[in-house]
């Protein structure tokens, strides 16, 4: 009898242990299943990730100077490092000032609106938007304003009139890649164009980049699959390509950007075959007067040495340098007059064959590309957003965030 006892007794212990161990083992294959899913549906990689930057550490930092090891940096470099109201501790009427600086300087001189951002899209476009374009040159480094996609680019005393009153409210705090991509949203504000919201944070470069900046700018004379190559080379898409070309609603452009159109296209001695011919006689009527010289070698901005080494007389040389401070012949973007929005002239224009930039036309030249400037030529409100979207994308390229960079005091020069 107390055998038979001591027997049931074993036989339930043995019960016990066995339904624990399938337990475990349920455990383990419920725990599997949970990793598997998760790998699928959280991992960084995933369209599902229900993660964002922001849920990650930071990536490993890089302690180099080397042009390689700035590219490693940008490459690994996350927009999470920028964060909404950067400043509101250290500086927190710094996007006041500059607002209050842009809308006050646009007063009295409404073309800096354009300057400004062509200025913000060229720094952007070249190694991330870190204020490298506005370094002047020094030795052994050449400034990426010296580049001739540079040449006609301004601005760069309305950053310093910005940064001067930066500096007196909060010195060594707000940099000057900031100060840029900040002045351009003013800008295009006060342009008729939309209001975007923008991180800040960013570093200032401690390089300048003309090699870079000659090759890797888009230019007046691309073609549409230059155009899609280059911009999709920064991340951006078809859609994304047209809306940021949009930019091109406001400001003048100089007939020597697109003379070739109108007398010598591709070396035909006749107009570009695209154009349409009353606005093709428009354009010679403002530009006609000055074929000669636009097209001329002689034509491209000279330093004094330069002009002093050429054959020309002494007083040749004297009117050279006068003529050089006058403005030269240009076509407002909106030339009809402003348009009823930003952008919508600029896109109904492109679809009439009264494109000013031949970059600017060859939109229409591809299926995709020009559904989007017909979306665009129709619905304001859709480039708006659009738009807005892409320049929130452009000002957060290849930035620079702590510790990498710097703060400078005078955006001309590294500290």
């Amino acid at each position: 009898m107390d055998f038979t006892r001591k027997l049931s007794f074993l036989v339930f212990l043995l019960c016990i242990l066995i339904s624990l161990q399938n337990q475990d083992v349920d455990d383990i294959n419920v725990k599997l299943e949970f990793s598997s899913r998760t790998d699928k549906y959280c991992s960084r990689d995933s369209q599902y990730s229900i993660f964002d930057d922001h849920s990650f550490p930071p990536l490993p930092m890089f302690a180099t100077t080397s042009v390689e090891g700035r590219k490693l940096q940008q490459q690994t470099a996350s927009v999470g490092f920028l964060i909404y109201d950067y400043y509101q501790q250290t500086c927190p009427q710094a996007e006041r000032i500059i607002r209050s600086s842009v809308r006050s300087l646009f007063r009295k001189q409404p073309q800096i609106a354009p300057a400004l951002l062509r200025l913000a899209f060229h720094d952007c476009f070249v190694e991330g938007c870190d204020a490298s374009v506005l370094l002047d040159s020094v030795e052994g480094m050449h400034s990426e304003k010296e580049s001739p996609p540079n040449e006609s680019l301004k601005g760069f005393d309305v950053i310093d009139i910005l940064k001067l009153e930066l500096e007196e409210a909060c010195p060594g705090v707000v940099s000057c890649a900031d100060a840029v991509v900040l002045a351009a949203r003013e800008s295009i504000v006060l342009s008729g164009g939309p209001f975007y919201p923008l991180k800040t944070g960013r570093r200032d470069s401690e390089s300048s980049f003309a090699e870079d900046a000659t090759f890797e700018l888009p230019s007046p004379q691309d073609d549409l699959s230059k155009i899609i190559e280059s911009f999709s080379s920064k991340g951006f898409d078809e859609r994304e390509t047209v809306s940021l070309l949009g930019a091109h609603s406001t400001g003048v452009i100089h007939c020597k950007f697109f003379v070739n159109r109108l007398f010598n296209f591709s070396g035909t001695n006749s107009s570009d075959p695209t154009m349409d011919s009353e606005f093709l006689s428009f354009l010679r009527s403002k530009c006609n007067t000055n074929q000669a010289t636009l097209m001329s070698p002689i034509s491209k901005s000279l330093s004094p040495s330069q002009l002093i080494s050429t054959s020309l007389s002494p007083s040749s040389i004297i009117h050279k340098l006068s003529s050089s401070l006058v403005e030269e012949p240009a076509i407002p973007m909106d030339f009809e007059g402003p348009g009823e929005s930003f952008g919508t002239l600029y896109y109904r224009s492109l679809l009439q064959g009264r494109g000013i930039l031949y970059v600017d036309q060859q939109l229409t030249a591809g299926e995709e590309t020009k559904t989007w400037v017909q979306a665009y030529a129709s619905d304001v409100s859709l480039f708006h957003k659009d738009f807005g979207t892409t320049m929130m994308k452009l000002s957060n390229l290849g930035v620079l965030t702590a510790p990498m960079g710097q703060i400078r005091k005078d955006c001309r020069k590294v500290s």
